[in-house]
């Protein structure tokens, strides 16, 4: 039984005319004969009478007129939801992005999808730098933002920018006046960390460890609001990736450029098959790219 088939059978029905139901179907009568045939074949006996002067249907057909209808009223609607989300005028998606990128450079990057794509609900679930990749690997996510991993796997990770770690400090201190900060000079004040599992956590860690410094945390803090309001209030100094320095600022801590080392890692998108990928995911990932890289491939400033 096909679409087709019930199609043909319902505009003989309502018709009782076989030429009548050609002009409405525009299908000749052979054509229209054969798909009757092969619905009463399929279901096993006959659904109309038919004879020189009139159509009629069987009782079997009276029956199943509310049942065709049914089923091609459902399979129309169907049609016709699934035609909205290839032409993303209807959809859901779901995706996970570290709380730094979530916090700070998300929003506007949804500001721009809702405009494109008012009718897209977006769920964010903003979770430290692991659970991204986990979630996306265990496919609770079709997209992931994170810092690059060691090892993709089986994931596809498309890069958006380079973001570079910076130095935060009160305002009040005197190391906001310099230009710029070494990792010596920053940590001869009380170091304020997030905790680990933190990927901002473990970069600094291993970057440090290349240069025989080691970090000694004298607060801790799951959340990057809390490390900046903490510094702010002149408890220590923290670094953070770049793209919070809008929100250190807001806290009411200043930012500096921070180096020996340079520490920085790539930041992009993961997925686990971008061929898999919803057209309501692939149009969040272009939206993703074009807010975020420049020509020169960095991060928009946050």
């Amino acid at each position: 039984m096909t679409v087709k088939q019930l199609r043909a059978f319902l505009a003989v029905a309502r018709t009782l005319s076989f030429t009548q139901a050609c002009e409405h179907l525009h299908l000749s009568q052979p054509a229209l004969s054969l798909a009757i045939k092969g619905l009463e074949e399929s279901l096993g006996g006959r659904l109309l009478t038919r004879s020189t002067r009139s159509v009629r249907l069987t009782p079997e057909g009276e029956s199943l007129v509310p049942l065709a209808k049914r089923l091609l009223a459902d399979w129309d609607n169907t049609e016709e939801l699934l035609r909205q989300r290839f032409t993303l005028q209807l959809g859901r998606l779901s995706v996970a992005s570290m709380p730094s990128f979530a916090a700070n450079l998300l929003p506007t990057v949804l500001m721009a999808f809702r405009h494109r794509h008012p009718r897209i609900n977006v769920t964010v679930h903003d979770v430290v730098n692991e659970q991204v990749i986990d979630m996306v690997r265990a496919r609770q996510v079709e997209l992931g933002v994170a810092f690059e991993p060691e090892a993709t796997g089986s994931l596809s990770f498309t890069p958006l920018y380079t973001d570079r770690f910076v130095a935060v400090v009160p305002a009040d201190s005197r190391l906001a006046e310099h230009g710029e900060l070494s990792w010596a000079t920053l940590l001869t004040r009380d170091f304020i960390a997030l905790q680990r599992p933190s990927m901002v956590r473990q970069l600094i860690e291993q970057q440090l460890a290349t240069r025989q410094i080691e970090l000694s945390a004298t607060f801790e803090s799951h959340q990057l609001g809390t490390v900046g309001r903490m510094v702010a209030c002149g408890l220590g100094v923290s670094a953070v990736p770049a793209l919070c320095v809008r929100q250190m600022q807001e806290l009411g801590a200043v930012c500096l450029p921070l180096v020996e080392p340079i520490v920085e890692r790539d930041v992009g998108v993961l997925a686990w098959n971008l061929q898999e990928l919803s057209v309501a995911a692939l149009a969040l990932q272009r939206v993703l790219t074009e807010t975020l890289r420049s020509p020169g491939g960095q991060a928009t400033p946050p």
